[in-house]
């Protein structure tokens, strides 16, 4: 069985970098009879200053299928790095982030060929689009601009999630000399099988026309856009229970949303409500009418996909994959250049009668029962390791 050597900067029990350690953990999951997984990561979660009580610092250990060797930060410096990644054997090294340190550490000593000559898979987790790239983004275009001079990542194989994503890693490294060179594999994140009917009755509330449960569900960062999403209802009509959850990630930002918060009208009732640990969140959606998300950008957006397989409408950004909500009736994909289409479709919402909307959530949980269990997306991660490994 070959063996698969993933480089990420948080994983299980980790749940606060969110996407990335779902992304992962479904791949081991799925992929982990076919292919040995050995992980390494860091010893704690994002933001935290001490390990995970569960695990041991330093050792491998089991995790569902896969090994995972926690390091603490002294043991992820650069010479420490470089002695654990020579001495350890793969057939192929998976890294998660083109910006992650971990990531960079392990392109520069395989660029200075201090590393076993393996091949190379790296999932930029949709790092390159515009929104992304709009953040801290002289530093981030700078490294960009260096690592294309001394050609740090020449002959690695960078997987998209989708063809949107391929745009986005062509536009960066893909000029018109250099194109047929960059090689780029389509595999899409791997989801988790939707839960059954059975275990989203009861929860959702009745809608009554003029008033409406929404709520925002993601990291607390400027990324996802949650103060673009409390002044989309500073003007809407109709009463509105808004509910904010996520782990507070930028403290300044939050600060920038409480003031907005303190605006809103009478009509809006606004609540954080903390962290929700990933298995708690399938029992989240149903509680609501709408998930509100303009995030500036997703490679894929495991939230939206959980969202939709409990039946609750998607009210997001068009920077991301899921661009045809609209079409399938199942929530609006908006751009975020017109936030007056966002106060129209909250109003179109708010508005809805029960039957209206019930209609919606049925679409919603069809559109998202099709995409995760279709058969085509293990396969295209499995052919990823395939071709990248030669075979």
């Amino acid at each position: 069985m070959r063996r698969i050597l993933v480089v990420i900067d948080h994983y299980l029990p980790g749940y606060k970098a969110g996407g990335p350690i779902r992304t992962v953990a479904n791949m081991v999951e799925q992929l982990g009879d076919e292919f040995e997984f050995h992980i390494i990561t860091s010893d704690r979660d994002l933001g935290e200053r001490h390990p995970y009580l569960s695990i041991n610092t330093g050792s491998w250990q089991q995790v569902g299928k896969a090994h995972v060797l926690y390091l603490s930060p002294s043991e992820m410096r650069f010479f420490v790095w470089h002695r654990l990644l020579k001495d350890l054997k793969y057939d192929l090294i998976y890294l998660n982030s083109f910006f992650s340190r971990l990531s960079i550490k392990t392109i520069m000593l395989r660029r200075m060929h201090l590393l076993p000559k393996r091949p190379v898979v790296l999932a930029p987790r949709g790092e390159f689009s515009q929104g992304a790239l709009s953040l801290k983004g002289i530093k981030k275009r700078l490294y960009i601009s260096l690592a294309k001079s001394l050609g740090l990542y020449s002959g690695i194989m960078w997987q998209a999630s989708s063809e949107y994503e391929m745009g986005d890693i062509l536009s960066i490294f893909g000029t018109k000399a250099t194109k047929e060179r960059v090689s780029v594999q389509i595999a899409p994140d791997l989801p988790p099988l939707p839960p059954q009917d059975s275990e989203l009755l009861g929860g959702r509330p009745i809608k009554q026309v003029g008033s409406a449960r929404i709520v925002f569900l993601s990291r607390i960062a400027r990324m996802k856009n949650l103060d673009f999403a409390i002044e989309s209802l500073m003007k809407v009509k109709g009463k509105v229970g808004f509910d904010i959850y996520g782990p507070i990630e930028d403290q300044s930002y939050w600060e920038e949303c409480q003031n907005l918060i303190r605006l809103l009208p009478d009509n809006i009732q606004a609540s954080y409500c903390g962290i929700v640990p990933p298995d708690r969140v399938p029992e989240i959606f149903p509680r609501y009418h709408l998930f509100l998300f303009p995030t500036r950008g997703e490679n894929f957006g495991h939230v939206i996909l959980e969202a939709l397989n409990a039946g609750c409408p998607v009210l997001t950004s068009d920077q991301t994959p899921w661009n045809n909500l609209t079409a399938k009736k199942a929530g609006w994909n908006l751009p975020l250049s017109k936030p007056e289409q966002f106060r129209a479709a909250l109003d179109e919402l708010i508005f809805m009668d029960n039957r209206a909307f019930n209609e919606m959530s049925r679409r919603a949980r069809d559109y998202g029962r099709s995409f995760s269990e279709n058969p085509d997306l293990v396969r295209a991660n499995r052919e990823l390791f395939l071709k990248a490994l030669g075979m």
